[in-house]
């Protein structure tokens, strides 16, 4: 405390002119409606830069927790989507009674952990697992389009078989003209694939939307694969050669979503009675 006294004292003489340099400030800016103006005027763009840099930080820090709720909120809407898509396209909507077929899709939200894309067969790892209802042969999307199938899940975590992988057939459709085909990753460029067995009589353009058929229970149907980037056929060859562009960008993969397919088993059993 004693010294706190002896510091004051030995510096009172600046602190005095400090106190009346504020209190002249003070009965200037009382006093005269110019300077009164000007000092309110630049307090408040002062207040309001230091307001904005602050806003600005706190949303940088707060992008992840912001992009997860966008991915919850994109997973629920391609739900929502995807059951009105079930009563227009297979059903007329006064028959459909069956929640289990309007509820057939779930997606599940995850975070890609790891990713890769020079090798001729690549992985994705995300950051939800068994414990989150995912597993084995699971279809994953982004909001671009299809991404790939869990290969296997832990119970936090899940590897994926990118699409950019030599063993990956996506049972596809030409949208339109409806014809069915197959893609393919020829284990070159990560942003074009191959468009395989599209039949000579077809007439194939440049821009074409190609789709999943829906026909196996990994993804729903109607899914984006791509757009037709370029054609060519040899003259005694039965099938196109057909590169497409991607819709999915797998340099920049944040967020995908797993899709649930909750008649999948009932499916398959099926499918496999009728096979034995």
């Amino acid at each position: 405390m004693r010294s706190l006294f002896l510091f004051l004292f030995k510096y009172r003489t600046f602190f005095v002119f400090v106190i009346l340099q504020i209190l002249c400030f003070w009965l200037i800016i009382s006093n005269n409606r110019y300077q009164s103006a000007a000092f309110f005027t630049s307090s408040n763009q002062l207040a309001a830069t230091i307001m904005t840099t602050t806003d600005n930080v706190s949303d940088y820090f707060n992008l992840g927790a912001q992009n997860r709720k966008l991915a919850e909120e994109n997973a629920r809407l391609k739900k929502l989507l995807n059951e009105k898509q079930q009563i227009s396209s297979y059903f007329p909507a006064k028959r459909v009674k069956d929640t289990a077929v309007l509820k057939q899709f779930n997606y599940v939200p995850a975070k890609v952990v790891k990713n890769s894309v020079s090798w001729s067969n690549n992985y994705i790892t995300i950051n939800k697992g068994a414990k989150d209802g995912i597993n084995k042969g699971m279809g994953v999307v982004s909001h671009d389009g299809i991404v790939g199938i869990v290969k296997s899940s832990s119970g936090h975590f899940s590897t994926i078989t990118s699409l950019l992988h030599s063993n990956i057939f996506i049972s596809s459709v030409i949208k339109r003209t409806g014809d069915l085909c197959s893609t393919s990753w020829d284990g070159r460029n990560p942003y074009e694939a191959t468009l395989r067995f599209v039949p000579r009589h077809i007439r194939l353009q440049p821009g074409d939307t190609i789709i999943t058929s829906g026909f196996n229970a990994i993804f729903d149907k109607g899914t984006l694969i791509g757009t037709v980037k370029e054609t060519s056929i040899e003259e005694n060859a039965t099938f196109y050669n057909v590169t497409i562009d991607l819709a999915t960008d797998f340099n920049s993969l944040s967020y995908v979503y797993v899709i649930e397919n909750r008649l999948r088993v009932e499916k398959d059993s099926l499918e496999q009675n009728l096979a034995q």
